[in-house]
């Protein structure tokens, strides 16, 4: 299964409460919205990935639980890009000072903010091409730091604010950096 990009930018442009209350009547259906206004309508994910998925995000609870930094967000959350686009990223985290200036109903929504952190984890029929774009998207709506990691390849992409893309073959862990103080994932929960 892969994604369907569907255009109705010809028919109607969609409002923020349009897109909100579609994805609202359609609980069953994950969709996404680029920067052009094109609706995604997202496959589910397999049981490898979906696993490999909820142990990346438990890693990342676990650490934020014991710094208390910010906050963590799984693959169901749909962000508000201020660059346009809704994205939904399979881990997020956003620093929580930011995250407390939004309004309980920004909260409650889809949050008109871009995660200071977002990774990618790569499905079997994601296309590499489309996923890069939309590592290209977080990073110009302002994200800090991005990893994009493909399981199949072995290779991560590492995106930070203001620099070129990273390329990584085969690590056995990644740093937070300065953005994820202290935290690094061991890799070894994706390779094996």
């Amino acid at each position: 299964m892969t994604a369907i990009t569907i255009n109705f930018n010809n028919v109607v442009k969609l409002s923020d409460d349009q897109f909100y209350q579609l994805c609202r009547d359609n609980p069953d259906v994950k969709f996404e919205r680029n920067a052009n206004g094109e609706l995604i309508v997202m496959p589910p994910t397999g049981g490898e990935t979906g696993k490999r998925n909820a142990k990346l995000t438990a890693r990342f609870v676990l650490w934020n639980e014991q710094t208390q930094l910010g906050e963590v967000f799984d693959s169901s959350t749909c962000f508000r890009l201020p660059n346009g686009p809704n994205r939904s990223p399979d881990v997020s985290w956003i620093e929580l000072s930011r995250w407390n200036a939004l309004s309980a109903e920004q909260r409650e929504k889809f949050p008109p903010i871009a995660p200071d952190f977002v990774l990618e984890l790569m499905s079997p029929s994601d296309s590499l091409s489309e996923t890069q774009a939309k590592m290209r998207e977080y990073m110009s709506a302002g994200v800090k730091l991005g990893w994009l990691i493909d399981r199949r390849t072995r290779l991560v992409e590492i995106y930070r604010q203001g620099q070129p893309k990273e390329v990584l073959e085969s690590p056995t862990s990644l740093s937070g950096e300065d953005i994820l103080v202290g935290f690094t994932l061991d890799l070894q929960i994706i390779w094996s």
